[in-house]
This record gives structure tokens, sequence and C-alpha cells, in this order.
């Protein structure tokens, strides 16, 4: 049942009690025509779970108020919004703070109790509802809060971070502007005062962080923000674009069907059972891993250079299995 359903009868009730009409059970069933016992649970979620301050008074078979100042709590949901709230709770598990994450556990049981009489506590939830991340960087909780205090109330950092292409330590300061999980590893996407330019940020290379008072003329709006985004994350990679189209085995185009590699993908099945796949990409590197992870079940159609691309790594896989 609705939340929306409980309040009405939370209101009506309410409302009652504050003129002296001294409601009861067997009033409340009446006005909402359920069960006695319904009736009486819905007082005792009042009074034990929202904590309405009431007494039954015997002489006038009904409850009285004890505070005329009280008030019902101004926040109701639907059974949607609250399912919602408690899914974004998981989902949330990835965050690598703890003191985001018990805050948000306080507040949802909190909401939980003033919306459902059900006995549910959301650290039940991790019998339910799980999140699992593989292959992905593992950030440090300081590191994680620091960001994402600065990031919310807008104030510059310097960080000491560490390039594992270059294999070398280098300080910047930044002005943090986004936070993105990608595939379960976190990134700020920062202006950087050192190149003058967005630049992406794994939070997980960040060896130090601190405040900083450098100043930073800071030439990026939210437009631009997303459009770095698009254009450095994901199968898609770049502005300028080229389709690439794969032709997977019968027996995993199943599997493949199911997945959505990108917006305007094109899906096809020849009748032999075989399904092409054809993307826009403009970066090969992200498309040939996820290329070599299905071996011989996949086979690159075009373009040419990818192909060759492909042909090249595995000649390389064979020399380190000889």
């Amino acid at each position: 049942m609705s939340s929306g359903i409980f309040f009405e009868r939370y209101l009506w009730f309410h409302k009652e009690i504050k003129n002296n009409k001294y409601p009861c059970a067997r009033r409340l069933a009446e006005q909402f025509e359920v069960s006695l016992k319904t009736a009486q649970r819905s007082i005792d979620f009042m009074r034990d779970r929202m904590n309405m301050p009431m007494e039954y008074v015997a002489s006038k078979r009904g409850y009285a108020c004890l505070d005329a100042a009280w008030e019902l709590p101004g926040l109701w949901l639907t059974e949607d919004e609250l399912i919602s709230l408690i899914l974004s709770y998981r989902l949330a598990s990835a965050v690598p703070d703890a003191g985001v994450k018990a805050s948000l556990r306080t507040f949802l049981n909190d909401v939980i109790a003033q919306h459902t009489a059900d006995k549910f506590n959301i650290d039940n939830l991790a019998e339910k509802i799980s999140v699992k991340n593989i292959a992905y960087a593992r950030t440090g909780e300081p590191i994680f809060h620091r960001m994402l205090e600065a990031l919310l109330k807008g104030r510059s950092l310097r960080i000491e971070y560490y390039s594992p292409h270059s294999n070398r330590h280098s300080v910047r300061d930044i002005l943090p502007l986004h936070l993105l999980s990608y595939m379960g590893t976190w990134h700020i996407v920062a202006f950087c005062r050192v190149k003058n330019e967005l630049r992406d940020f794994v939070l997980s290379r960040i060896r130090s962080i601190s405040p900083s008072d450098a100043p930073m003329d800071v030439r990026a709006s939210a437009a631009g923000v997303k459009d770095y985004i698009r254009r450095t994350f994901g199968i898609l990679h770049g502005k300028e674009t080229k389709k690439v189209c794969l032709r997977f085995a019968k027996d995993i185009a199943p599997w493949i069907a199911e997945q959505s590699w990108h917006p305007d993908q094109q899906v096809s099945i020849d009748k032999d059972g075989r399904l092409c796949l054809t993307v826009p990409v403009a970066d090969f590197r992200e498309i040939k891993r996820e290329i070599l992870r299905y071996g011989a079940q996949v086979e690159v159609l075009s373009p040419k250079a990818l192909r060759d691309d492909v042909k090249a790594e595995i000649e390389k896989m064979k020399k380190v299995y000889r």
C-alpha cells in the first residue's frame, strides 16, 4: 500500500486529536473502511515510530494530544519514490567514503521509519541487492572525501599525481569540476593550471592532496565539461569517428544482442546465426580490448586499419606463448 494512503489516515487522526475529538481505533476503522486491527496498527505506528505525543483517555474512550505544537513530518513519499531511494543507497555502495554512506544510511532509516509500518532496516539490503565491479582502480577514502568536498564547495586543490604511462610524479594545481565513475574507477575532470585546460585525473593515482591558493583562470563551462567527457570516455572517443563492424560467432550472438555498446549501434543477424555489430569509434584502443576479450568468437570486418591492428596484436601474443 502506498504511503499516500497511510498519510490520509495520519492526517485525519492528527486533525481529530488536535481538535480534542478523542479519536480511537474504531472511529479510524469506520472512517477509512479498514479492519480494527489495521486501524490500531496505524495508531501504534504514529505513536511509536512517528513519536506523536498522545495518550489514551479511558473516560473519553479515545486519544488525547499531549503537545499542541507537534505537527506531522513534512516529507512524504510515494511507494515508488521510497523504493527508488532504497535502491539508490545500495547502488551507492561503490562510493569509497564510509562517512557519506553512514550518513545516507541513517537518513534513509529515518525516512523508512516514517513512511512504512513494515519492520525494515536499510542494512538488510545487502542480502537482497549488491553491486560488484571488477578490474577497477581502488580509491582511498581520504582522497575521495577531500576531492568530493572541494568539488561541491568550488575550492582549488594541489595534488601530487602519478602517471603510469610516463612513470613520473607531478604536482598540479586543479579546480575540480566533475566527478565520474567510469567502469568502477573514479575520475575527476578538472581545470589544470599547469596545462591551462581541462584534464582527467584518476583518483587512485593521486598520492597527496591539499588546499591550493593558486589563482585559476578557468575557461570551462558545464557544456564544455560535458563535451570533454563525451570525447574522452567510452568507445565513442573523439569528434571524428569511423564505423567499426564486428561479426560474432553464433554461440555468443545471443549474449552480444543483449549488450549496449553505443546509443547509435546497429545490430543484424545473419542467416547462419552470426551477429554483426556496427558502432562509431574514433580511438581503437578501448574497442580493441573489447575485441580481444572474445578471442576467436569475433572477427573485425572493417575498417582495415583496426583489423590489421588486431592481427598484429595476435602475432605478438603468439610470440609470448611459444
